[in-house]
């Protein structure tokens, strides 16, 4: 099998690109599902953020190009089209790519914290869906430990840097004095968190969070001090704002120049500083030819993102350096799947009970059996399962005499030593 990370990014592709390939929260599972059945792929992941999409995906031979030609029709692109903007790393230099983007090292903002959640749903994605076997399970596992150990040993996240933060910086730069100032910010998630946080800091006049789902607009205002509404109020509320932070995991800008024009008038030409962080785009790019707006969008604050990097570029030498530590042992456990091993082989036999035992007690789970009764299903089904093989020899020696089958299982299973023990 040949792993393999395609994918594009903010160095790579324009946001006008990068939303056309972008996968939604809702759509995500679907389409793993179906990229993980397509002809030659045998486990997949795909990472879909504002900055890249990425699909990790392990092929057989001969397969290299499917992920590729799937990617164009899934979202209906011309053949061809993502050429000159797309990457492909192969093995070693897949799993290195993959370390480097969970740690930060490939983020518009080097050594962001939010990938590495965003990393984490992916792959929890990729689980539910059934799309992981133990290979891409291992690189999961071990990217993670990874990520946590640059965290630790490095001061790759030292200063904030974050998105959320340039974005409000870019605003402190508009308006002086941001105590003076009313902030609409549209989503609730990390990104914008991490913006209302930076923002009551500031002690902005006003906070007004909107989102789709208004109990989760009202939980995130509640902590600061802001004020909720839901989507559908935007139009009533849009001249308020001297400021707006976007980003939202819509399809279609929530924000259109027809409302940015009527809520100018009311403001009497007011100058309006806007931030659309989210790709698809949150803000009809049209707004921006508008007089008295200035809107910044994802690709614009690359140019923003400059200050408190210095200290973070050792530490990433310091990172990389970990890394290819690491890629070479991930990469040895690999190669490892290919040589004879019974070791190997009878852990990637109880690994593969395991995984089907465990999704069948999430099932029962799902389907409202209690904890109890999936646990005790869980565990009786994989002893018996793991057992079955073992116990059936062991009586098949045992009728035939077989002492050597039988003290080679007592060594195998530290029999001898418990019975040793038990005799002191």
């Amino acid at each position: 099998m040949k792993l393999i990370a395609l994918g594009l990014n903010h160095l790579t592709a324009p946001v006008s690109l990068r939303e056309q390939v972008a996968f939604d929260e809702d759509a995500a599972g679907t389409a793993l599902r179906e990229l993980a059945h397509q002809p030659g792929i045998d486990e997949a992941m795909i990472l879909s953020t504002c900055n890249r999409t990425e699909l990790y995906v392990s092929v057989t031979d001969g397969a290299e190009g499917v992920p590729q030609e799937w990617l164009n029709r899934h979202h209906h692109l011309t053949p061809g089209k993502l050429d000159e903007f797309l990457y492909r790393h192969d093995d070693e230099a897949a799993v290195r790519h993959m370390f480097r983007v969970a740690t930060g090292l490939d983020s518009m903002v080097l050594g962001e914290p939010q990938i590495l959640g965003q990393v984490k749903d992916a792959y929890q994605q990729a689980r539910d869906a059934n799309a992981l076997k133990t290979p891409m399970e291992r690189l999961l596992q071990h990217t993670f430990a990874v990520a946590k150990r640059v965290r630790t040993d490095t001061r790759i996240g030292a200063h904030t840097v974050s998105v959320a933060f340039t974005a409000v910086r870019l605003a402190e730069r508009v308006f002086t004095d941001l105590r003076q100032a009313c902030v609409l910010l549209i989503g609730a998630g990390d990104t914008i968190e991490l913006a209302v946080r930076h923002l009551a800091d500031k002690q902005v006049r006003r906070l007004i969070v909107a989102n789709r789902t208004l109990e989760s607009a009202q939980e995130l205002a509640s902590r600061h001090g802001g004020y909720a509404i839901g989507l559908n109020d935007l139009p009533q509320h849009l001249a308020e704002a001297d400021i707006v932070i976007a980003s939202t995991a819509a399809r279609q800008p929530v924000l259109t120049r027809a409302m940015v024009e009527k809520a100018m008038t009311t403001r009497r030409r007011k100058p309006m500083f806007m931030v659309d962080i989210a790709v698809p785009r949150d803000i009809e790019p049209s707004v921006s030819e508008l007089d008295d707006v200035y809107l910044y969008g994802i690709d614009d604050l690359r140019q923003v993102i400059d200050g408190n990097l210095r200290s973070r570029e050792s530490a990433a030498r310091e990172a990389d350096a970990i890394i290819d530590l690491q890629v070479e042992r991930y990469m040895a456990w690999r190669r490892a799947l290919t040589v004879k091993n019974p070791a190997m082989d009878l852990r990637l036999h109880a690994e593969t009970y395991r995984d089907q035992v465990l999704e069948k007690a999430r099932t029962m789970l799902a389907r409202g059996k209690s904890p109890d009764e999936a646990l005790s299903f869980l565990a009786n089904t994989l002893t018996n399962k793991l057992l079955h093989h073992p116990s059936a020899r062991l009586r098949e020696a045992t009728l035939s005499g077989d002492h050597d089958l039988l003290h080679a299982a007592g060594r195998l299973y530290g029999l001898d030593e418990k019975a040793e023990a038990s005799d002191e």
